[in-house]
């Protein structure tokens, strides 16, 4: 936001640590200092929505232990309008999440440096060995390492997974929206399917290097971008991942809408290369763990047609797999009744059938 009158700019970012969100400003002539508007009493994620003036804003706060909370206030003082309704009132009343979700940073063979969250289980036991479930998206689109409430919530497991004994992880790839730079958001272009997902990769052989990770159960899964991620992360690293569950999948980069892939991988006509390069059913002979493969016939983002060709290439490497087709399901797989429950049971089951819980 800009204050022009006050030769002011707001803006949001997080120099220190990039799962953040803190509000900041300086002076619009850049002849300031650098101001944290936010208070360092609240570590987490905040978002403002400024009134026109620049004198007034709303307000919101969370964390992956705190659920979101909103005040008005008064942006030129940074004070609440009423101590009633401000957020420092709101978070006497708020009880802590139980199991604290850890954030973490690990470095890769390769120099990168990337975070990561991890929900360890209920009655947890260093001494002991624990399956993990890698949650990945992995595009430039979103993030999922951010320190909000819920992010580290599994809503396909139909049950409570850290109760049942297993270890959720997830960490954030190069070309993510993560306050980390130009570099890092740009190194993805042309690279999809490619650098993110050997980012994924060697950031999951560090972690299957701690002592209570059991390496021969070890599960990824993801929707959309998430699922195409977790195809690739099957196909192209079959010794660290053996189960997957890939949802909703582009199979063929080739195949998905212009305006999202040619702005993260250019022109088909003069990258095809690096489409083919990037696309999971370039990579199906690699296939050696265990995959279920879920789309929806009706998908109006990620057509069909992706699933028909990646099962044909599937097929013709003789790879055997698991197959769930939703009748002219959407892309959120919603419609008709007891469709999401019916997908979380299945989700549930293939995982316990091929990655069993609890520790050993």
């Amino acid at each position: 936001m800009i204050d022009e009158k006050n030769n002011t700019i707001f803006f949001i970012a997080s120099p220190i640590n990039a799962t953040q969100r803190y509000l900041y400003k300086t002076k619009l002539d850049g002849k300031g200092k650098l101001e944290r508007v936010t208070p360092s009493v609240m570590p987490g994620t905040h978002a403002y929505y400024i009134s026109p003036n620049g004198v007034y804003a709303r307000h919101t706060y969370q964390s992956v232990s705190i659920p979101p909370l909103a005040e008005w206030m008064n942006l030129s003082t940074g004070n609440p309008l009423t101590m009633e309704g401000s957020i420092t009132n709101q978070l006497g009343k708020v009880r802590p999440q139980k199991n604290q979700t850890e954030f973490f940073k690990i470095k890769t063979e390769d120099g990168i440096e990337m975070d990561g969250w991890m929900r360890k289980p209920n009655n947890f036991d260093a001494t002991k060995k624990y399956p993990v479930v890698f949650y990945v998206y992995g595009e430039p689109a979103s993030q999922t390492v951010k320190d909000t409430y819920g992010i580290d919530r599994n809503f396909l497991y139909h049950g409570d997974i850290a109760e049942d004994g297993y270890i959720s992880i997830s960490v954030e790839n190069r070309g993510a929206p993560a306050p980390k730079g130009r570099e890092w958001r740009k190194s993805i272009f042309k690279n999809i399917g490619i650098l993110n997902i050997r980012d994924q990769a060697m950031a999951a052989k560090k972690i299957l290097e701690w002592s209570f990770i059991d390496k021969d159960r070890v599960a990824v899964y993801g929707w959309s971008g998430g699922g195409s991620s977790t195809l690739n992360l099957m196909f192209q690293y079959p010794e660290i991942y053996k189960t997957g569950i890939a949802i909703a999948a582009v199979g063929n980069q080739l195949t998905y809408d212009n305006v999202y892939q040619e702005r993260y991988m250019g022109s088909p006509l003069k990258s095809k290369e690096a489409y083919i390069k990037g696309s999971p059913i370039n990579h199906v002979e690699g296939l050696k763990g265990d995959l279920l493969y879920i789309h929806g016939t009706g998908d109006d983002n990620v057509h069909y047609q992706n699933a028909e060709m990646l099962i044909n290439e599937l097929v013709k490497h003789q790879k055997v797999f698991q197959l769930m087709s939703y009748p002219n399901r959407t892309h959120s797989i919603s419609e008709g009744a007891g469709t999401s429950q019916h997908l979380s049971l299945t989700y549930t089951k293939f995982l316990r059938e091929h990655c069993p819980p609890g520790a050993k």
